[in-house]
């Protein structure tokens, strides 16, 4: 058993269920939430294989997040005026700037005191980025998706390096569908804007 999670093979389930995942998310579907519950468990073994420490702690946090995500996307889904992607508020940059910089720092010096971490400053970049991007994702925030391409693109060539070619060949995948889906999800914000005034004039 423990031999099969050390496999290639167990590896190319995760990037099959990361790219369902994917689709889910590219289609602003609350079913991407069962899935992003279900796929941080498999991460989690492979990237504490492959020593990817911050990355496997990062799994954790995408799993509870998940179960936040998929809670709130269900509670909100039924009224029409707050379910829609939005730009993130101006006021929210520099606080979520400040957290991810000190996420960084504190991730980084934890991999580089206690583990053996190969690549601790990568490691703790892409991981302090993705726990600002999947609060975002929570809150259907269109920047959204160029943090995940930062982190996309940057973990490609991590997981290249340390020879994990399916899940590199997952982020390589990320990287590209990132973009399509920013644009997705703007053309998703527009034509909700268009809906909202006839939804209140239908409530008056």
């Amino acid at each position: 058993m423990i031999d099969f999670f050390q496999s290639r093979g167990f590896e190319i389930i995760g990037a099959v269920i990361g790219l369902v995942y994917l689709y889910l998310e590219y289609k602003a579907d609350k079913w991407l939430w069962p899935v992003g519950v279900l796929m941080p468990l498999i991460y989690i073994i492979i990237f504490y294989e492959g020593k990817f420490y911050a990355d496997m702690g990062i799994n954790i946090y995408y799993f509870f997040a998940s179960i936040y995500g998929w809670i709130r996307w269900k509670k909100i889904e039924n009224r029409p005026t707050e379910n829609r992607i939005s730009h993130t508020p101006a006021a929210y940059i520099i606080p979520l700037g400040m957290v991810c910089a000190l996420l960084f720092a504190l991730i980084a010096f934890i991999l580089i005191r206690f583990t053996d971490s190969p690549v601790p400053y990568g490691d703790s970049f892409t991981t302090a980025v993705s726990i600002i991007g999947m609060w975002m994702l929570a809150h259907k925030y269109l920047e959204q998706w160029w943090l995940w391409f930062v982190v996309n693109v940057v973990s490609s060539a991590l997981y290249l390096w340390k020879g994990l070619y399916p899940t590199a060949g997952l982020f390589i995948i990320y990287s590209v569908i990132s973009v399509f889906g920013y644009f997705r999800w703007k053309k998703m914000m527009m034509e909700d804007g268009d809906k909202i005034p006839q939804i209140q004039h239908i409530a008056e």
